[in-house]
């Protein structure tokens, strides 16, 4: 079995070569065959150097496209060297190498996608925004695929040659939790093991404020509902229009009785059509779009 340990890295001189060499020290004498593939996504330090320099195949980016490219590319470079299993581990050591074995285990066993649990393991630290965020993420992935995820963010996960090669990455944002939704949806055996998450030794690159990381993280969420639960988005939203609507004319109907008569209200009237066919329309397309969605 070719395993392929894949890492996106941007920026990462100072650890990535501590990592690599963690990467090999815990697969060393388990008789596993693999590579170590780093996607280096225009980094502007020493991170392509370092990681060629600790054994590791580098990928570069031209610049910066941040972690959803870095996935897609990732997934190519990885069926290109002909990996039987994608091992994927973020580069700034908060996720343990000495666990890509716990993972590689359950796909042995028959699992198609493994995903490492910050929390069902241990969390050394994590910002409350983010914590927040995770949990939100996961149990709208719980609802969307009817099976319970703990943690739908984790950025440490193994999975087959298969999934890579059936379940296409297209979003730019949510790509975490479209291969996990994609993943069930097409039948493929998802399993979660704890794991042990440790506290990061610099600022995070990823959360340059929590205010904006609330932000990204709530516009996300909608991106996930309207991706993959169309009918349930497009309809919560039309039907909110519509009774704005209803409401409305509910007004025009009581000053046409007990007021001065709603013809007397003609753009209100005119409005009132106007939000009661958007609304409609909208609901319209949320059936379509669940029609068509995959």
């Amino acid at each position: 079995m070719g395993i392929v340990i894949t890492i996106p890295a941007y920026n990462e001189g100072k650890t990535i070569g501590i990592l690599l060499n963690k990467i090999k020290k815990s697969l060393s004498g388990k008789g596993y065959k693999y590579k170590i593939l780093v996607v280096d996504d225009g980094s502007k330090d020493n991170t392509r150097e370092a990681a060629k320099r600790n054994g590791a195949i580098v990928y570069s980016h031209p610049k910066n496209y941040g972690l959803a490219e870095c996935f897609k590319t990732e997934i190519k470079k990885c069926l290109e060297l002909k990996a039987d299993v994608i091992v994927h581990i973020d580069a700034d050591l908060q996720y343990l190498p000495e666990e890509i074995p716990k993972l590689v285990k359950e796909i042995e066993n028959g699992y198609d996608l493994v995903l490492g649990s910050r929390f069902k393991g241990k969390i050394e630290q994590m910002p409350l925004v983010k914590r927040l965020g995770n949990i939100a993420f996961s149990r709208v992935v719980s609802q969307v695929t009817g099976m319970q995820i703990s943690d739908a963010q984790t950025g440490f996960r193994a999975f087959t040659r298969e999934v890579a090669e059936k379940i296409p990455i297209t979003s730019s944002h949510t790509y975490t939790q479209e291969q996990i939704i994609r993943a069930v949806r097409e039948k493929f055996r998802v399993k979660e093991v704890p794991i042990y998450f440790a506290k990061r030794n610099d600022k995070s690159r990823l959360i340059s404020s929590p205010f904006g990381y609330a932000i990204r993280a709530f516009i996300n969420l909608i991106r996930v509902y309207r991706d993959f639960e169309p009918l349930k988005f497009f309809g919560t939203v039309g039907t909110i229009i519509l009774s704005i609507g209803f409401i409305l004319g509910l007004y025009l109907v009581y000053f046409q009785f007990f007021g001065n008569g709603a013809f007397r209200h003609l753009g209100l009237m005119m409005l009132d059509v106007l939000v009661l066919s958007i609304g409609l329309q909208i609901i319209i397309f949320g059936f379509i779009a669940d029609m068509n969605r995959k």
